[in-house]
Order: C-alpha cells, then structure tokens, then sequence
C-alpha cells in the first residue's frame, strides 16, 4: 500500500474555530489516502493576529514543502484579507456560502461574530444545559425517575455506545436521552428492566458485531468472562430477541458514528 499524502490544515476563526473544525472535517473524511495534521487558530480578532497566522502558516508550508490548506470563518474582511495572502489553499466559509447566499435573498447578512453560536443568556443554550444534566443523571440506568421527561431512552448492552450518544443527543440537539443496559439478568426475567415498558415509544436500541464488543471490552477487562467472546455473542444475540419481541427500533452500531447513529434516532422517532 502506498504511504499516505501528508497534508498541514488550519482552521482560523475569529471565534472558537468550531464552525470551521465542523466545515473542514466534512470534507477532509473523504479523502481516507490523505493524512491530515490540524490546526487550530481560534480568536483571531486583531491586525496582530492575523499577521501572525499568515506567517505561521506561511512557516508550516516552507517545513512541508507543500502549501497548508486553511478553512476560515472570519468575519472581518480586513482580517480575511492578511490571512488569505498566506501561501495556501484557502477556503473561506463566508465567501462561499454566505456571499452567494446574500445574493440570493437580496439581504445582507449581520456579519456577527460567533453569530451560530448564541449567547450564554439565550433559551437554546439553557435548554442543551438542561439536556446534558438530565442525561448524566440518567446514564447507565442510574435511575429510572423522570423518565416521562425523556425524549429518547436507548437500550443496548455494555459498551455499545449508550453513553456518547446520549450526550451527544443532548450537547448537539437539546434532547434529553436516557439510556440504561440491557444484562443477563433481563434477559432471565424476559422482560425490559426497570419501568421501560411504558415508555415504550420513547425506546430505540442499539447492538454491535460480538467481535467488536469482545475488542472493546477486552480493552477494559482483558481475559474476563465480560469480555469473552462466547459471553458477548450470548449477550448481543438475547438482546436483539428482546428488541424484536418487543418492537424496538434498533441499528448495529459497529461502523456508525455518534452522528450517524444520532442522525438515523431523530429520524426514526421523529425527534426534533
């Protein structure tokens, strides 16, 4: 196999940098023969800071030998205007997509820093606040009080990605996302645990190859029966009899990521 093209990228924002991360790796996962160093510059808000961006960046491509790629979200024209004389391939977040946008609405835009970010103060921040503390207090099935609040209650077995789901339902959506484990002792009794069965709506289950949950659980308790594939081909097959018998809507999360699990939640259960 040949060796991978390296490549240096730089995201450049005068706020956090997170619209540009978000920009840039939707892209740049689409080239898996390229190998991509990143950087980050956020807050750059001054002449200074520019200037020192351009030549940091203008310094990364002489030690490449080949010239960054750089994704920004500045706002300030004059601040755009430093950083794209870098010596790089640079896409600008505004100039693609918001200028042709203003043409086609026939409005300017606010040009607002941290703009799709909202404030601290505003009612979607305080609503995700929210979401993420009921999420922790009802991770792993820690209690099963206010579940009538939930928006979604995942099921699954240990180590199927309950957890980073759930948070990110919460930090990215609003959502309120409960989740508890599916164990052998459910699997006895034949039957969900706790009082999930009336809130059987709000259900979604998630199941995993049992090679991969062996892999996965070897790294955390190596040569136990936890981790034995036996156990984990025992445990992912009852599971799954369970979310059939009981008419769960489920996906194998072995080669899905958090976004694409969430992605394919929200639109199973219809959530907003």
């Amino acid at each position: 196999m040949p060796n991978p093209i390296k490549r240096t990228v730089f995201f450049v924002s005068d706020g956090t940098g997170l619209t540009a991360e978000a920009l840039g790796h939707s892209l740049l996962t689409q080239f898996e023969e390229v190998e991509f160093r990143q950087i980050r510059i956020p807050f750059l808000d001054s002449i200074d800071k520019a200037q020192e961006a351009l030549l940091r960046i203008n310094a990364q491509g002489e030690a490449d030998g080949m010239r960054p790629i750089v994704f920004t979200t500045l706002v300030n024209q004059d601040l755009a205007t430093i950083v794209h004389q870098a010596d790089a391939f640079c896409l600008s977040y505004f100039e693609t997509f918001l200028a042709p946008l203003e043409v086609e609405l026939g409005r300017k835009s606010s040009h607002t820093v941290g703009r799709s970010h909202g404030t601290a103060e505003s009612s979607e921040y305080k609503t995700r606040i929210e979401a993420i503390n009921y999420t922790l207090a009802h991770d792993d099935g820690i209690t099963d009080r206010d579940l009538e609040e939930a928006d979604v209650i995942l099921v699954a077995v240990s180590r199927c990605g309950k957890t980073p789901t759930s948070l990110y339902l919460a930090m990215q959506f609003g959502l309120k996302a409960a989740n508890f484990p599916l164990i052998p002792e459910d699997f006895d009794r034949g039957r969900l645990p706790g009082t999930l069965e009336k809130h059987r709506s709000k259900l979604f289950g998630l199941t995993i190859q049992p090679e991969r949950l062996h892999q996965i659980r070897e790294e955390r308790r190596a040569g136990s029966k936890y981790a034995a594939l036996p156990n984990c081909r025992y445990e992912i097959a009852e599971a799954e009899k369970m979310m059939r018998r009981e008419g769960i809507r489920w996906l194998d999360s072995s080669t899905k990521s958090i976004e694409e699990i969430s992605a394919t939640i929200l639109q199973e259960l219809n959530l907003r």
